[in-house]
C-alpha cells in the first residue's frame, strides 16, 4: 500500500463564535468583562479579548497572569490570583455564559447559505470551539434553530487539551472519517485557532473581520470607511502573522475561493505543511 496526497478538500473544521455565529465575537467576551467584575476586578472589553480562542479556564488564567489585571486583583483580595482563585472567576462565568449566549446567538450573514454550497460540493463540517460542552450544547441548540447544524462538534473540555493544541481539529477528523489531514481546512478568527489547524497539519484560513480582532457588530463592520478597513485589516493581518496561517479573508463568505484555489493546489500536489 503506496501513500498518495489527496487531491480535493474533505472537510472544513469551522470554530463558531465569530465565525459562523455572533458576528464581532461578542457571547465570550462581554462574559469575562462581568465575571471579573463580579469580583470587583476591572477588566476591559480589549484586555478579554486578549486570549480569545484558549478555552475558557485557560482564558481566565492568562488574563490572571497578566501584570496590570493581577495588581487590580492584588489589591482587591491581597494577593495575585491563585488557581483556586481562577476556577472561581470560572464557576461564576459558566453560568452568565448559558444565560446570556442566546444574546449573541445569530449566524453571520450570508453564512449559512455559503456553508450550503460547500456542502454541495461534497466538504463536510466539522467543528469545534473554546466554550466547554454545556455552553457547546446551547450554541449548538440555537444555531439549529437558525438553521445550521453541524456535522461534528467537539467542545474544549471533550479533549486532553483544547487550542491551540490540535485535539479538538483531530478529534473531527476521526469522527467524520477522513482519511488525510491535509484534506482538511482548518477556519478560525483567532490565533489560538489557527494554531491548532498549523499543527493538526491542515490548511489554514484565518478570517479577518467577523471576529475578536476586529471586534464590531456586522453593522459597524458594515459603517466602516474603506480607508479605516484597509487599516484594520493591515493590523489584524500583523497579529495573525506568527502563527502562519494559509489565508486571510474577511468572513466566511469569501471562503469558496479559498476551497478552490486549496483544491487546485492539491490537484498539483501540494501540500499544507510545506507553506
Amino acid at each position: 500500500m503506496n501513500y498518495s496526497n489527496p487531491t480535493r478538500l474533505q472537510a472544513a473544521i469551522l470554530d463558531w463564535a465569530g465565525t459562523v455565529v455572533d458576528f464581532g465575537s461578542f457571547a465570550p467576551t462581554q462574559i469575562f468583562v462581568e465575571a471579573f467584575a463580579e469580583f470587583d476586578v476591572e477588566v476591559s472589553i480589549d484586555e478579554a479579548r486578549g486570549p480569545m480562542g484558549m478555552g475558557k479556564w485557560d482564558h481566565i488564567r492568562t488574563l490572571c497572569d497578566q501584570p496590570a489585571i493581577a495588581e487590580r486583583y492584588r489589591k482587591v483580595f491581597g494577593r495575585t490570583p491563585t488557581d483556586d482563585d481562577v476556577t472561581a472567576i470560572y464557576n461564576r462565568f459558566m453560568p452568565l455564559q448559558i444565560e446570556k449566549i442566546a444574546v449573541h446567538s445569530a449566524l453571520i450573514p450570508g453564512a449559512l447559505e455559503t456553508l450550503t454550497g460547500l456542502r454541495q460540493d461534497g466538504l463536510k463540517i466539522g467543528s469545534c470551539s473554546g466554550y466547554p460542552k454545556v455552553v457547546m450544547d446551547k450554541v449548538v441548540e440555537l444555531a439549529k434553530q437558525n438553521g445550521y447544524v453541524a456535522d461534528h462538534v467537539v467542545a474544549t473540555d471533550e479533549t486532553p487539551n483544547g487550542r491551540p493544541w490540535p485535539a479538538q481539529a483531530l478529534a473531527n477528523v476521526i469522527a467524520l472519517g477522513i482519511d488525510d489531514v491535509a484534506a482538511c481546512v482548518k477556519v478560525d478568527d483567532t490565533v489560538p485557532g489557527i494554531l491548532e489547524g498549523r499543527r493538526a497539519g491542515m490548511w489554514t484560513v484565518a478570517l479577518v473581520c467577523s471576529g475578536n480582532a476586529l471586534g464590531l457588530t456586522w453593522e459597524g463592520y458594515q459603517a466602516l470607511s474603506a480607508e479605516k478597513l484597509e487599516s484594520e485589516r493591515k493590523r489584524i493581518h500583523a497579529l495573525f502573522e506568527s502563527s502562519r496561517p494559509h489565508y486571510l479573508i474577511d468572513t466566511i463568505n469569501d471562503l469558496p475561493e479559498v476551497i478552490a484555489d486549496i483544491n487546485r493546489r492539491l490537484a498539483k500536489g501540494e501540500m499544507p505543511q510545506a507553506f
